[in-house]
């Protein structure tokens, strides 16, 4: 047993303590910390919200998993901590056998329990400190994280049975942080036996977790157990739910004791990639898998479970936090992104992006355009404001030697967007390497990234990146997340149309349509309104860009578009109040962001505001009502930590004026008996809160309309 200096603890057992606050609000909470358990040759892993308890011997196991928040025990059964698949055998990491009920789990049973003989066996282990993923280079206003997130590591290790597969060592690396009820896994392999091996598959997490129900027939759709589990190899969709591919609940064959009459009851969790990795492991190479992440919730209730997942993202992806103020300009013509370089600066936004059908060409290997691109990046830096382009990756057809091979037909075809280029294929490989010398060359600060790898598989055996089907997804993902990662480590903002957070991506679309935005205007808004709404559940304001139309896009015409943007002022500054009011940034498509002394001052006034207020509207939001165009609809930005703790934006979507009394719940922003509260930037006035900590508050709105309300203690 090997113990960091620093996380040194007695050797006598200690008492659990558990956290009595909301983890939610407070500033701060127990620190995470392993310590020796109840019982001999037990460690536990802790921070005042969970518990996770590991046997050591006969071999290591977790044979406790407990919800400090509900006082319930998340585990009823003991497995191994990981699987993997080496030459074609599959092999246990760890566990222990002879469990005699898998309804639930008694300490008594475990001093009887075995260990398997031909599993990998628990050698020593090892308390370090959090680590870093990947470098984040912070060059633009964000939140105030700590990179990495502050917490404790623990790393056990194992050693394969007697046999071909005796010199390879396992860790089994597990993480806990600080203050939040999350907890980090993967593992490392190190091919010690002096031959290359292959690493066919491997599961790298199995939790025999207690049901969330129990039902004799098989419903309609069941109710899972209250974890939100989410793994960095995530591709292919713009939720967690579409683009996480490793996470299963699936039936346990060992609880032959549950109600369900078929025992199809989805009650353990799966961790494992798709497809292989099926990947050769040289001789004294070391493979790393995903990590993958485990929220445990103590609430049923949406709203808390969403500023649970947002404040896990504000935690292990802190660059999400990053929300730069961007405009789409049109046209890659010197002239016209000097003009627009020249009004985001007269008004206050931070970012100019080449748009798609710019004429910007990321894939150009000419040294006059470089330069040309070089110099429009420090026109654009001389007047503080950032600088970046468009790119397509997946969704188009390069040529049959370069795209993926649907294993199905052996032909090109079958990928997510029908044709898709192989990112191993010779095209991929200078494709990557020319982003890189690109951004090299220039000094661009933005990759929008659109079509990103969303997780195609590839039958090709004459692609130089893979071998073959096996291995195409695996290698296919490393190629794009190495790039990732090596743009958040440089400061280089990505906007990924794809779940590449836990990678090093920024923002992602908020969730919209495109082709609403050719409807006419006054629809636009309300629907724009219900994007930010349903967007932000699980997703902060910064994660999700918003779109504004300022020159027709998908058709609609006059109708539909802004300009001139002198003549719609009215609802030109409704897409602005949607945006800002909400801490949201979208890509404002055009030549410009003002045609006149009026629509500049219009477009400067918000953007003065957002920031006057930039923290809080960058906070976490409640959902209050969600717009129906009929009557008033309003979300809240809380924040325990700030000064100014809410903020309500409130939004009259008839043609009448609109008096009512609101009830604003404020627990979440901290206030529990009195809060002052000033409309707009008028006086403040005192409320008191009622024992449900809200208060009812009389509002105004103008028609077509939109106000606002800050609250501090």
């Amino acid at each position: 047993m090997i113990l960091a200096p620093s996380l040194l603890l007695a050797l006598l057992p200690q008492e659990t303590v558990v956290f009595e606050g909301d983890w939610l609000i407070v500033a701060e909470a127990p620190a995470s910390v392993v310590r020796p358990g109840a019982a001999p040759n037990e460690l536990v892993l802790e921070n005042g919200l969970i518990r996770r308890t590991f046997r050591l011997v006969p071999n290591a196991a977790t044979v406790g998993y407990d919800n400090l928040m509900t006082t319930e025990a998340i585990l009823r059964g003991v497995k191994p901590e990981a699987k993997v698949t080496l030459d074609g055998v599959e092999y246990a990491i760890g566990g222990l056998l002879g469990q005699p009920e898998y309804g639930y789990l008694r300490p008594e049973w475990l001093d009887a329990m075995t260990a398997d003989p031909a599993a990998f066996a628990y050698v020593d282990h090892e308390v370090i400190e959090t680590v870093e993923r990947f470098p984040w280079k912070r060059v633009r206003y964000s939140e105030d994280r700590p990179w990495p997130p502050p917490g404790v590591g623990l790393a056990l290790r194992f050693r394969g049975p007697p046999g071909p597969h005796e010199n390879v060592e396992i860790v089994v690396r597990y993480e806990m942080y600080d203050g939040i009820p999350l907890t980090c896994k993967w593992f490392e392999l190190a091919n010690g036996t002096g031959r290359a091996i292959e690493l066919d598959a491997f599961t790298s997490d199995l939790l025999a977790a207690v049901e969330a129900e129990s039902d004799v027939e098989l419903p309609v759709r069941w109710k899972l157990p209250n974890l939100h589990v989410e793994s960095d190899y995530s591709m292919g969709g713009f939720m967690p739910k579409s683009a996480v591919q490793t996470c299963r609940w699936v039936p346990d064959p060992q609880y032959t004791s549950q109600v369900n009459y078929r025992r199809q009851t989805p009650n353990l969790l799966v961790v494992g990639p798709p497809l292989g990795p099926g990947i050769e492991i040289a001789a004294g190479e070391t493979f790393e898998s995903f990590r993958t992440f485990q929220l445990v919730h103590d609430s049923t209730d949406d709203e808390r479970r969403g500023l649970a997942i947002r404040r896990m993202y504000r935690t292990i992806a802190p660059w999400c936090t990053e929300n730069p103020i961007l405009m789409h300009v049109r046209s890659a013509d010197p002239d016209a992104v000097r003009l627009a370089i020249d009004q985001s600066a007269d008004v206050g936004f931070e970012m100019v992006i080449l748009t798609f059908g710019s004429g910007f060409n990321i894939e150009s290997k000419d040294p006059e355009y470089q330069a040309q691109i070089r110099e429009l990046v420090e026109y654009a830096h001389a007047q503080g404001v950032e600088l970046g382009g468009y790119s397509l990756l997946s969704s188009r057809r390069i040529g049959d030697e370069h795209d993926v091979i649907d294993p199905e037909t052996g032909k090109p075809g079958g990928a997510k967007f029908g044709n898709a280029p192989c990112l191993c294929s010779e095209w991929g490989r200078g494709y990557f390497a020319q982003l890189y010398d690109f951004f090299e060359a220039t000094g661009l600060d933005l990759l929008e990234h659109d079509g990103s790898y969303p997780g195609d598989v590839c039958a090709s055996t004459r692609h130089p990146g893979h071998r073959g089907l096996a291995d195409s997804q695996w290698r296919q993902r490393e190629t794009i997340v190495d790039f990732y990662r090596w743009c958040r480590g440089r400061g280089i903002y990505l906007n990924v149309p794809d779940w590449y957070f836990l990678n090093g991506s920024n923002k992602i679309g908020m969730g919209y349509r495109e082709t609403n935005w050719s409807l006419p205007r006054a629809r636009q808004v309300v629907l724009g309104r219900q994007n930010i709404f349903d967007g932000t559940w699980a997703k902060t304001p910064s994660m999700g860009w918003m779109f504004v139309p300022l020159v027709e896009y998908h058709g609609g015409g006059e109708a539909a578009t802004l300009e001139p943007l002198s003549e719609h002022l009215d609802a030109y500054g409704q897409h602005l109040a949607n945006n800002f009011g909400n801490g949201v940034q979208a890509c404002y498509r055009g030549p410009r962001l003002y045609d006149s002394p009026e629509t500049r001052e219009l477009v400067k006034g918000w953007v003065d505001l957002y920031k006057r207020h930039r923290a809080i509207l960058d906070s976490d939001v409640i959902h209050l009502r969600r717009p129906d165009g009929r009557d008033l609809d309003a979300m809240l930005h809380v924040n325990p930590r700030l000064e100014e703790r809410a903020f309500l934006s409130v939004y009259n979507p008839t043609d009448e004026p609109v008096a009512q009394t609101l009830r604003v719940p404020l627990y979440y922003a901290g206030l529990t008996d009195a809060a002052t509260v000033a409309h707009e930037e008028g006086e403040p006035f005192d409320v008191t809160l009622d024992r449900a900590y809200a208060v009812a508050l009389d509002v105004e709105c103008s028609p077509q309309g939109f106000t606002y309300y800050v609250f501090r203690e």
